[in-house]
């Protein structure tokens, strides 16, 4: 990978951004087009009440545990108080005679299902908006999940499942698609991609972690099947002011560009420059099987990530309501 251009050489002087656009002290990139009307416009989107939660389990014991970025690791879950608190001497006493439980936790923040903070990815010295990047040192200043979290992601959500349309349960380790995959398969599946959509795509790569069973395998020639940049998907991302992609992968893009090498362009081209807002590890499967069962694909998409003071990202529980 050391042959890759830079960053900015790749992606170009003139790429697409929306830096100013919100005004200089903006943190919420994309996230400004959900305004009220925007939820009104979801809501409506709602017909038999079903509920469905997209985040995975955390701290699974059983199997390989937690799918993660390499060099991050599951939720660390301790008791500190049980029955067996009450067993000695000393024991806590309370009136009434109550017992409780109680534990607490270790995480990465982007340990599971997560929303990223705009700042969270970088080049050249400057994050979302032009911020500065020093402004990361030690704790992230400006663009963190704070903002993110306080005003709560609601709209309208649109599933495109392209593991379904080609066939497959789930995309192979580097297969890449397009936005004209995207409208290809969305239009398969009776549904528009609109503006202002929160665009939730389905890999199955969520599914291949669980029953592959196997995290050797998983991570052995790490490259994850996903979008792949070009200038035109970038521009399609501007067009359609989409403020938001909910991915069933790790990173929300092919890993690797396989032309150049590049990792994680889409990270700087759609989030550092166009702010838009990305949440990875997102599980889909019972809610695309709903889809798929009566041809509906859109639905309220409603999702708050934990409200973390200088986060770079935090775990998230959205709900998908059909």
């Amino acid at each position: 990978m050391s042959d890759a251009p830079a960053m900015g050489e790749f992606l170009g002087a003139d790429a697409p951004t929306n830096w100013g656009k919100w005004g200089p002290d903006d943190e919420l990139g994309c996230l400004n087009y959900l305004d009220t009307k925007e939820v009104l416009r979801g809501a409506q989107h709602i017909r038999s009440g079903e509920t469905f939660t997209l985040q995975i389990q955390m701290g699974r014991t059983d199997g390989p545990g937690d799918p993660l970025w390499p060099g991050r690791e599951g939720i660390k879950r301790q008791n500190v108080m049980d029955e067996g608190t009450w067993d000695g001497d000393g024991a806590p006493a309370f009136p009434g005679g109550l017992h409780y439980a109680d534990d607490t936790a270790l995480i990465f923040l982007q340990g599971s299902t997560q929303y990223d903070a705009l700042g969270h990815v970088w080049y050249d010295g400057k994050l979302w908006n032009g911020y500065d990047a020093r402004t990361t040192v030690d704790a992230m200043q400006k663009a963190t999940v704070l903002p993110i979290a306080e005003k709560g992601i609601v709209g309208r959500g649109v599933l495109v499942d392209m593991a379904r349309h080609r066939g497959k349960p789930w995309l192979d380790k580097g297969e890449t698609f397009t936005h004209v995959d995207l409208e290809e398969a969305a239009a398969a599946q009776g549904v528009t991609i609109e503006p202002h959509d929160i665009l939730c795509v389905r890999t199955g790569f969520m599914k291949y972690w669980y029953e592959l069973n196997d995290k050797e395998k998983f991570y052995d020639g790490f490259c994850e099947p996903g979008l792949t940049y070009s200038r035109e998907l970038v521009e399609w991302f501007q067009q359609r002011e989409i403020p938001n992609l909910v991915t069933d992968t790790i990173a929300n893009e092919v890993t690797f560009d396989p032309e150049t090498g590049v990792a994680l362009p889409l990270h700087c081209a759609l989030m550092r420059n166009l702010g838009v807002t990305l949440t990875e590890i997102a599980w889909f499967e019972e809610l695309a099987d709903a889809c798929a069962a009566d041809g509906r694909w859109s639905f309220l998409y409603v999702a708050a990530p934990l409200k973390v003071v200088n986060g770079t990202g935090a775990p998230v529980n959205p709900v998908a309501i059909r």
